[in-house]
């Protein structure tokens, strides 16, 4: 006899089930098996959590050296222990949005101390600087020219001085003798003394109020020379600092920065905002690497350690190098302020025209050579 698919099944020595007792079973079992795919799921995320949130330790590539140590690598950049940044000149007195580069000293070029860097165009600081150098030519002259004026006029005033003086002098003889005179006559010669007198008195006082105001107009003359004098010497300086010249021996390294809409490096023609640091000459005979070691790999380091430093753009290019200085203090890390990084200095021993400053550096230590073992 053929069974359908809906009749149960029928197993030796178990009664059938009902439909209802198996749909409950079936339900039961999905909940089970979804329970333990969330288990799963729980335990993957915390296991990846863990790995993301535990410190990443400088050690990127470990491999063992001749002696059977086992070697630390650690990523840094080059850089150069003497260095001179170069920025676009800021102008006294002037509101200067962008400057234009007119000359400009090619990147890896050897300069001495004093050489011409870079100019920019200065042909508005020059201008003003012939134009207020004119005006104050023209002022100095009118000083001179109010001077000499006011030399004639005292002399005139002294002179109308003496001549009232001897007027005065005349009018008292005169007087000596009224006796001898009429009555109309006598007060005549009063009248002639008494403006004698009044007239000298009056040309005494306006002498030195005169001589007060013909000072107060020579000084204006002076000031607004001397004002446009120092317009005159701020553009002339202005002028000067569009000449940036080599402030030491060494090589031109070009710095990247935001410029047209875009990061590059700068060339004739340019316009860079004043203050920028656009360029920098550095001292290729004593060069650095800098890197960040992680708290795990610092009681591996000390001073003084070895180490061996390889550019990742030259690969045919090793230098020796040693361990200057560790960060005493650190800062926190990325994930966890528990676990710190500290800076490290290493010295390169030894010099290439390719070694240059912004570099990424490879550094090699022994982890077991000299003291590197102890704990620090």
């Amino acid at each position: 006899m053929n069974r359908t698919e809906s009749e149960p099944s029928v197993v030796k020595g178990i009664q059938p089930r009902s439909a209802t007792l198996r749909l409950w079973k079936w339900r039961q079992g999905r909940v089970r098996w979804a329970l333990v795919g969330l288990l799963v799921v729980v335990c993957v995320s915390l296991v990846l959590l863990g790995r993301h949130h535990r410190p990443q330790s400088t050690m990127v590539a470990v491999a063992t050296s001749d002696t059977g140590g086992i070697i630390l690598r650690l990523k840094g950049t080059t850089a150069a222990v003497l260095s001179r940044s170069v920025q676009a000149p800021r102008l006294a007195g002037q509101q200067v949005s962008t400057l234009t580069i007119t000359k400009l000293v090619p990147s890896g070029s050897q300069v001495k101390k004093g050489d011409l860097l870079v100019e920019f165009d200065r042909q508005d600081q020059l201008r003003d600087a012939i134009d207020k150098q004119a005006q104050a030519v023209d002022l100095a002259q009118q000083v001179l020219q109010a001077q000499a004026k006011e030399e004639a006029a005292r002399a005139k005033d002294k002179t109308e001085i003496v001549q009232a003086e001897n007027a005065v002098s005349k009018a008292k003889l005169e007087m000596k003798k009224i006796e001898l005179l009429s009555r109309i006559d006598a007060e005549k010669a009063q009248e002639t003394l008494d403006e004698a007198i009044a007239t000298l008195a009056q040309l005494k006082n306006t002498f030195e109020l005169k001589r007060k105001a013909a000072l107060a107009s020579i000084r204006i003359l002076e000031i607004q020379r001397d004002r446009i004098h120092e317009t005159m010497l701020h553009a002339q300086a202005n002028a000067a600092l569009m000449q940036v010249r080599s402030p030491i021996d060494g090589i031109v390294v070009y710095n990247t920065i935001w410029k047209m809409g875009n990061m590059g490096e700068v060339q004739e023609g340019d316009q860079v905002r004043p203050g920028i640091p656009f360029m920098q000459v550095v001292d290729p005979a004593r060069m650095e690497v800098r890197v960040l070691v992680n708290q795990q790999d610092l009681h591996y380091l000390h001073a003084g350690q070895k180490a061996c430093i390889r550019l990742d753009a030259y690969t045919d290019l090793s230098f020796g190098a040693l361990l200057d200085s560790i960060d005493p203090m650190g800062e926190n890390g990325d994930f966890s302020a528990k676990i710190r990084t500290f800076q490290a200095v290493f010295s390169v021993q030894g010099n290439d025209p390719r070694l240059m400053p912004d570099l990424s550096a490879a550094v090699d230590i022994d982890r077991d050579s000299g003291n590197g073992g102890q704990s620090r």
